[in-house]
C-alpha cells in the first residue's frame, strides 16, 4: 500500500506534532508518522511543557500559543497531543517506523516503513520481529524523531559520540574528568563489577563514541488504588548488584543520600537520574549503543532500562545489607499507573537524550551557545546551559594515593539552566542537510551540532519552535518546487515572524 502527501513529518514526538500542525496550517496535506502508539514524545512521558523553559519569553509561535498550555500531568499532555492533531485533516500512522528509503539524485522519493508494536511497557517491538508493510510518498520530510532514522536511511551524513577538543575549537569537548569518585574497591575476585565500564584509558579532551545517560522519567506512589507493582526481572541475581551494596555501605544510614540511587531526584513530580549520585536509577554506557543501533538493539537496551530499575528497586528493598528504614521505605513504592495508565505505570518514552546529530550547512558549537557567532538566518532562539548527564562508570585511581575507586565521567552542567543568561540564535542551515546529500528534508531535532552544543539545545521547546520554523521552511520549498537549501530565506524569515516566532534577542533585556 502506497500512500501520498505533499508533506511527511516522521516521528509524533512533540517536534513532530508542532511541524505536521504547522505545514497543514499552511496548505499542505500532511502524513505523520508514529513508531509507537502515543503522541507527544517526552512531554507525555514525564517532562512538562514548560519544564526547561527558563526564559519562556524566548518562545514563540504553536509552542508558546499551543503546546505550553497542553497542562503539567503526562497523562493530560498526551491527550492533549492527540486532540490537537485530530482537530486537523492530517493522517497520522502509529505502529510505523522507517525501515528504508528510496532516492532520485539528491531528493527522497518514497519511504518503506515496518510494523513496530510496542509492547504493553512501551518497550519497540524488535527489528527481528518486524515486517515491511506500506510506502510512503512525498515531496519534502521532515525528519522529526529523537533518533534522526529517517535521516539516516536517506544516506545523510550524521555524527555519534563526543567530539575531540580540537574538532571544533570547544574547550568542553571530549571525555572529561571524573566526578564522584567515591573509595569503593571496583573488584571483585579479580573482575570488575557489573555496572562498570571498563576504562578507554583516552585521555582529557579525547574524541569517544560515548554519550551521555538516558532514563526514564516516572513517577512512583505508595497509594493502592495507583499502585503497580515493580516486579524483578527474570533471572534477577542479587550478584549483578555488587556494586550498589557496595555504595549502601559506603552511605551508611544517610537516608537522603540513599534516595538518590532510588527513586533519584525528584524533578518536577517525577523522578529523574541523580547526577550527584555514584550509582542511580538508569545503566551507564548503554546508550553509545543506541545511538546508531537497529531496532533489536535499541529495543534490548530499552528493555535494560527497566530491568535495571526493577532489580535495583527489588535490591534496595530486600537486600540485607540494605538499611531496614530505607527498604521498608523502598518496598513500599510502585509505579503510578494513573499516570501511564497505558503502559501499567512505565513511561512510553525513553529519554533519548542524544542519539544521531546531522551533518548538515552548518554546525552549532559552543561558540554559538555562549553567543560569539551572529548567524542572519536564526529560525529560533535555544535558552539552555550545556547540560550532560554521566556518560560512563569506570574503576579509577585516586592519582594522589593509588587507591582504587569507582567515579563517573562526563557530567556537566555549564552555566546552569539559564546558560550564559542570553538565548543563542539556531540557523536554518543547522536544520539543512547539504544540497548534494538531501534536497527534501529537514531535520529540526536531530539538528546539526557538536555533542557540547547539542547538550545545550537539547530542549523539547527549541525542538518544538525548530520544528514550526522547519515545516513553513518545507512547504516553501514544496510550492517554489525547488530544494530546501535554495529556498529563499528572507522570505522564510518573514513568515515565522508573521507566525509569531522568537527569532533574536536583541530587543529584549538580558536576564
Amino acid at each position: 500500500m502506497t500512500m501520498t502527501a505533499d508533506i511527511c513529518v516522521y516521528g509524533g514526538t512533540p517536534a513532530g506534532c508542532v511541524a505536521a500542525m504547522t505545514a497543514y496550517d499552511e496548505g499542505a496535506s500532511v502524513i505523520l508518522i508514529e513508531p509507537g502508539r502515543w503522541l507527544g514524545g517526552m512531554l507525555s512521558a514525564g517532562i512538562k511543557p514548560r519544564q526547561d523553559c527558563p526564559i519562556p519569553a524566548a518562545v514563540g509561535g504553536l509552542t508558546r500559543d499551543a503546546v505550553f498550555g497542553f497542562g503539567d500531568n503526562p497523562r493530560d499532555v498526551l491527550r492533549a497531543f492527540h486532540d490537537w492533531i485530530d482537530s486537523a485533516d492530517i493522517t497520522v500512522v502509529f505502529e510505523h517506523r522507517v525501515r528504508s528509503a528510496e532516492r532520485a539524485g539528491n531528493r527522497i522519493t518514497a519511504i518503506q516503513l515496518e510494523t513496530s508494536q510496542p509492547d504493553p511497557w512501551g518497550v519497540p517491538l524488535p527489528a527481528d520481529a518486524s515486517v515491511p508493510d506500506l510506502e510512503i510518498r512525498a515531496s519534502v520530510f521532515l525528519d522529526a524523531s529523537y533518533e534522526g532514522d529517517l535521516m539516516a536511511r536517506a544516506g545523510v551524513p550524521y555524527r555519534t559520540g563526543r567530539e575531540s577538543q580540537d574538532d571544533f575549537h570547544e574547550d568542553f569537548a571530549g571525555v572529561r574528568p571524573v566526578t564522584n569518585w567515591t573509595a569503593i574497591d571496583p573488584y571483585a575476585a579479580g573482575e570488575l563489577l557489573p555496572l562498570l565500564d571498563q576504562d578507554h584509558g583516552l585521555p582529557v579532551g579525547a574524541r569517544d563514541d560515548y554519550t551521555q545517560a538516558y532514563n526514564f522519567r516516572f513517577y512512583v506512589t505508595t497509594d493502592p488504588a495507583r499502585r503497580a507493582e515493580i516486579t524483578p526481572p527474570a533471572g534477577y541475581s542479587a550478584a549483578d548488584y555488587e556494586l550498589v551494596r557496595r555504595y549502601v555501605e559506603h552511605l551508611g544510614d544517610d537516608l537522603e543520600a540513599l534516595r538518590g540511587i532510588f527513586p533519584g531526584w525528584l524533578n518536577s513530580g517525577e523522578y529523574n537520574y541523580q547526577r550527584a549520585s555514584l550509582v542511580t536509577n538508569a545503566p551507564l554506557g548503554v546508550s553509545r549503543e543506541y545511538q546508531d543501533g537497529d531496532w533489536n538493539t535499541r529495543s534490548r537496551i530499552w528493555r535494560r532500562h527497566i530491568d535495571y530499575l526493577r532489580g535495583l528497586h527489588h535490591f534496595l528493598s530486600t537486600d540485607p545489607s540494605v538499611p531496614e528504614a530505607f527498604r521498608k521505605e523502598t518496598a513500599a513504592y510502585g509505579l503510578d499507573k494513573s499516570i501511564f495508565p497505558d503502559t501499567d505505570g512505565w513511561p512510553p518514552q525513553l529519554y533519548v537524550r542524544v542519539a544521531r546529530r546531522l551533518d548538515g550547512i552548518y554546525t552549532l558549537t559552543h561558540a554559538d551557545v555562549v553567543n560569539r557567532t551572529d548567524p542572519e538566518d536564526s529560525i529560533g532562539l535555544a535558552l539552555f546551559g550545556v547540560d550532560v548527564y554521566p556518560v560512563r562508570r569506570i574503576a579509577q585511581r585516586d592519582p594522589e594515593t593509588g587507591q582504587w575507586g569507582v567515579a563517573t565521567e562526563g557530567d556537566m552542567f555549564i552555566g546552569g539552566h539559564l546558560g550564559t543568561g542570553r538565548p543563542y540564535p539556531v540557523p536554518y542551515r543547522a536544520i539543512t542537510p547539504r544540497q548534494a546529500d538531501c534536497g527534501n528534508l529537514l531535520v529540526p531535532v536531530c539538528l546539526s551540532a557538536t555533542h557540547i552544543a547539542y547538550a545545550a539545545t537539547r530542549m523539547e521547546p527549541v525542538f518544538c519552535v525548530l520544528a514550526e520554523s522547519a515545516a513553513v521552511a518545507a512547504v516553501q520549498a514544496l510550492r517554489d518546487r525547488t530544494d530546501v537549501q535554495r529556498i529563499d530565506v528572507p522570505k522564510l524569515l518573514t513568515r515565522i515572524a508573521e507566525r509569531g516566532q522568537v527569532t533574536g534577542w536583541g530587543t529584549h533585556a538580558d536576564v
